[in-house]
């Protein structure tokens, strides 16, 4: 859903700033610098940000409703009665509670370690690493993609120069630009995932879209010159399109989805929590070090405030480099996780070794 999102929120950036623009219209940058920022465009940003709180909000409202899940219920918080009563309600179906196994199961499980345990670092230190690396990395450079997404298409000149439009129509002419990427690339991306994550599994799709990240940066940076060019334009949006295509047939979502399968029912929301953190920091890097990193080396093209940067192609390059490490982290740390249950992945029916006889799969 985050594909429809990011289409969501570029569609209404296109609908208020076209609104704004049609209602409080101002000169271009290079007729008067100041006013073509008119007053009302500060509202522009507030209202569109506005927006995203709504299905935010609604989601609070809704994951309140929901019952917590069953393996959590029961084997964490040890009430096999009401984890039978949720599952009931969820599956519209009469589920009998057990509650002789669930005591049964914490008294012959030894896999009860801790987080900042030896036990944990052996069993599942490496897939921590794994999952919180590969997110960090891969939010580097989805994240500066999109923030630095305008200096490329005015690289290029698939929008106006940003000394030619007022304040309000930039962002139009962005968000339009924007949303074509994501109508071509991203939305796509995600669905090919659903179609194939159980088919292709987990590591595979991850490694692929890494790979193909990196070879599609690659193919834009090198002969960058040549994607400047007015015929070639259609060619780099194309390519650059293919970048986020396979972000999203990739880690975009597998890194979402690993965390929350490869750890044990007490530490998986923790663990996800750190994975997706680590995420946060990824986006963080990307959203100011390549922000500033874009920037064009020529101090006299330098966007007002900036000091010079790297230039985009350079920026291409890095953000190539990033997306190879996160190669390599997949390749070495990542389990593949298709067609196991959760039991069997994190080992918790396990009892000294030896599985434990009887299973809590009635709540599964």
């Amino acid at each position: 859903m985050q594909g429809f999102g990011i289409l969501g929120g570029g569609l209404v950036s296109i609908i208020v700033s076209s609104a704004f623009n049609r209602y409080y219209d101002a000169p271009s940058y290079k007729v008067d610098p100041i006013g073509s920022t008119a007053p009302q465009a500060d509202y522009v940003w507030r209202l569109i940000l506005m927006f995203g709180a709504i299905p935010a909000a609604l989601t609070y409202y809704w994951r309140m409703k929901m019952p917590e899940t069953a393996r959590y219920t029961a084997l964490i918080e040890k009430n096999a009665k009401r984890a039978a009563s949720d599952m009931s309600k969820v599956l519209q179906i009469e589920i009998e509670h057990e509650q002789e196994k669930v005591d049964r199961f914490a008294t012959l499980s030894k896999n009860s370690f801790g987080l900042f345990s030896k036990e944990f670092l052996r069993q599942h230190g490496l897939h921590l690493l794994g999952t919180s690396s590969t997110w960090f990395l891969l939010d580097i450079a989805f994240y500066s993609q999109n923030l630095f997404q305008k200096d490329i298409f005015s690289a290029i000149g698939w929008i106006p120069n940003a000394n030619t439009m007022n304040a309000i129509e930039e962002v139009f002419k962005i968000g339009r630009a924007q949303t074509l990427i994501a109508l071509c690339g991203t939305v796509p991306g995600y669905w090919f995932t659903v179609a194939l994550i159980d088919v292709m599994g987990r590591f595979a799709i991850q490694a692929m879209g890494f790979f193909f990240m990196t070879v599609f940066m690659l193919g834009l940076a090198v002969p960058y010159t040549h994607w400047t060019k007015q015929e070639n334009r259609i060619g780099f949006v194309i390519m650059y399109g293919l970048t986020f295509f396979f972000a999203n047939f990739g880690p975009n979502a597998t890194t979402f989805v690993v965390p929350a399968e490869i750890f044990p029912a007490r530490l998986r929301s923790t663990c996800h929590g750190i994975s997706a953190a680590a995420g946060k920091a990824g986006a963080i890097v990307g959203a100011f070090g390549f922000l500033y990193a874009a920037q064009s080396t020529d101090k006299s093209k330098v966007s007002h405030g900036y000091p010079p940067g790297i230039g985009v192609r350079n920026t291409l390059f890095v953000l190539a480099a990033v997306n190879f490490v996160g190669l390599l982290m997949t390749i070495f740390t990542i389990p593949e996780s298709k067609g196991k249950s959760l039991e069997e992945l994190t080992r918790e029916n396990e009892s000294n070794g030896e599985a434990v006889e009887e299973k809590i799969n009635p709540y599964a």
